[in-house]
């Protein structure tokens, strides 16, 4: 039976957009930035989305719950944003086991999950199937993945991209799916978009793992691929921090190849959408140039052993901000940048073959 949570399109009020507001700043700089580039009608869904999705990526990374735990409240949260049972259930219930490895701010969001709740269920039908999606399909894949953390990593790169599609290529499928609600133009090329923005997932996921290598081996985890590194010669059973194993080096260079081809794929996306856009176009521009830079300093020192060392700096941001906000209206452009800022990146094909 259909709830009355489901089906009622509840009001905002301002004290709940400005919370939404503050908290993003907290959990996320990099999206507090480009998020207020979208048009003010996306705005707030989508950093309602970033919310919805970072409390599921709280209760999944949170070392003080246990498997059965984090499923549980996992299977709670996709119930609370699909209308079936209250928002002040799963705070009262999660917040107090919530362990130090929780950041402070990822604490305050899941006690005020009931206000990024009441965001959410204001959004017309359209957004909420989107966003109710996502977060079922991030949810259950995520947990998942994390009965089979191991410092073993992944099977092999197709287990490597479902991994990518579950936390990072269902978010480009939603994000599409609320630009199109936003504009019939942007519509017209839904399909396309819709398996583009996967790749686009992706690379950007890739670039992270890539990044978080040695902060992931200190919670058990490795999300890297054992095939691309057995036809390297090397057992991911053998890596430990600082290793200059040249076979390690090559298994990396495959992945920033192939993570370089998805980021291609990035800025097709980005340039079908209409360049009246410019908003829109910022928003991709600038995840996308950040990643580049990113796999850039990766590359130059496969050796490093935390991801302090290939941070970009505050300076690289803000030439990224400001190149790309100049030029998003100019496809030409935009592939000229795109080629001279990646030329040093190993070339890979989407398939992970060399070309």
């Amino acid at each position: 039976m259909t709830t009355s949570y489901q089906v009622m399109t509840i009001p905002t009020n301002i004290e709940d957009r400005n919370y939404q507001d503050r908290i993003l700043q907290d959990v996320s700089r990099t999206f507090a930035l480009t998020i207020p580039q979208l048009p003010p009608s996306l705005y707030p869904v989508i950093g309602n989305a970033y919310l919805l999705c970072r409390i599921v990526d709280t209760v999944e990374d949170d070392n003080g719950l246990s498997s059965e735990q984090t499923r549980k409240f996992t299977d709670m949260f996709i119930r609370v944003v699909s209308g079936e049972i209250p928002a002040e259930a799963f705070a009262e219930a999660l917040y107090p086991l919530l362990s130090t490895h929780t950041i402070p701010a990822e604490h305050d969001l899941i006690k005020n999950t009931p206000a990024v709740i009441r965001i959410t269920h204001s959004f017309n039908a359209t957004q909420r199937n989107a966003l109710e999606r996502c977060v079922r399909i991030m949810g259950q894949g995520m947990a998942d993945y994390q009965d089979c953390e191991s410092l073993a990593g992944l099977k092999d790169l197709a287990a490597l991209d479902r991994y990518c599609y579950h936390v990072a290529g269902v978010v480009g499928e939603m994000l599409t799916e609320l630009f199109s609600d936003y504009s019939d133009e942007i519509g017209r090329n839904k399909q396309t978009l819709m398996a583009l923005s996967v790749s686009f997932g992706q690379g950007l996921q890739m670039t992270n793992i890539l990044k978080d290598i040695w902060e992931d081996r200190k919670r058990g985890a490795c999300w890297l691929p054992q095939d691309i590194f057995r036809e390297q010669g090397f057992d991911l059973a053998d890596l430990r921090p600082g290793i200059s194993d040249p076979r390690f080096h090559q298994g990396l260079a495959v992945l920033i190849g192939i993570a370089k081809a998805h980021l291609r794929n990035a800025l097709t996306y980005t340039c079908m959408i209409p360049s009246k856009e410019a908003g829109i176009r910022r928003f991709c521009l600038w995840a996308l140039g950040m990643a580049v830079l990113t796999l850039n300093k990766i590359n130059r020192n496969r050796n490093f052993d935390e991801g302090n060392q290939v941070k970009i700096s505050r300076q690289s941001v803000k030439a990224t901000v400001l190149l790309t906000s100049l030029l998003a209206r100019q496809d030409w452009a935009l592939e000229k940048v795109f080629a001279w800022t990646s030329r040093q990146l190993p070339e890979v094909d989407i398939l992970g073959k060399k070309v």
